[in-house]
């Protein structure tokens, strides 16, 4: 699941074929059959999150500040300032990893997915998402039963979770997080963006992901190209 995350990544910014539209066809089937996830939903937040990232209130990327957590320096201080206190932020590096990690994918996404197609009648992603959830159940329910194949899958979802959110926010958090202050959009990426060091496992692991800056500059570059 986490590759296939990977792989449907690579469709979205039309990076594996000349033609955008084999793309655009591929891009439904991978996230939507291999993962039960619909690719108007992955368009909507994520080009977004190219436009402006780490822009507080336009990157839904960083959407869990405040509630959550206290992201970037600009916002922490504004925070304090105004004595709005919704988390214990100074104990955040320790329950960051009980509610980010574990929670993102099963708890959020999960449902939220569904959510978002039916109210922006993508029908088209719909048929996609359950034909994900039919194969699924007739696969492994005559070998684990209703409670198991809820189980399986809830486990899936779990691993899925904790991998998606350290390899997304180990190349953004760490940097520039603030207002939209309309910097022209080569240093908007630089500063919201880093990159994580070369392995063969670190590239396997993050999808290429750890050429977080090359992504951002290059987006439709294909992964494989972005070490030259």
């Amino acid at each position: 699941q986490a590759q296939a995350g990977w792989l449907q990544h690579d469709f979205g910014h039309l990076s594996v074929f000349s033609k955008s539209k084999w793309n655009h066809w591929v891009h439904k089937f991978v996230i939507g059959h291999l993962k039960g996830a619909p690719a108007s939903w992955w368009n909507h937040l994520h080009f977004q999150h190219h436009a402006k990232p780490n822009c507080f209130r336009k990157d839904p990327d960083v959407n869990m500040h405040p509630l959550f957590f206290a992201l970037g320096k600009k916002l922490s201080v504004e925070l304090g300032v105004q004595k709005k206190k919704f988390m214990p932020y100074n104990h955040q590096h320790k329950y960051f990893f009980i509610i980010g990690p574990p929670a993102l994918v099963p708890l959020y996404f999960q449902w939220y997915i569904f959510y978002f197609v039916v109210q922006r009648k993508q029908w088209v992603d719909l048929a996609w998402m359950l034909t994900f959830y039919i194969r699924f159940f007739l696969t492994y329910l005559p070998l684990l039963g209703v409670k198991g194949i809820l189980g399986l899958h809830l486990l899936v979802r779990f691993i899925e979770s904790n991998w998606f959110v350290w390899v997304t926010q180990m190349n953004h958090i760490p940097m520039h997080i603030d207002y939209d202050k309309n910097v022209d959009w080569f240093s908007t990426q630089l500063q919201a963006t880093c990159n994580v060091h070369q392995s063969l496992f670190n590239d396997w692991f993050s999808g290429h992901l750890n050429f977080q800056i090359e992504h951002h500059l290059f987006p439709t570059m294909p992964r494989h190209n972005y070490w030259k």
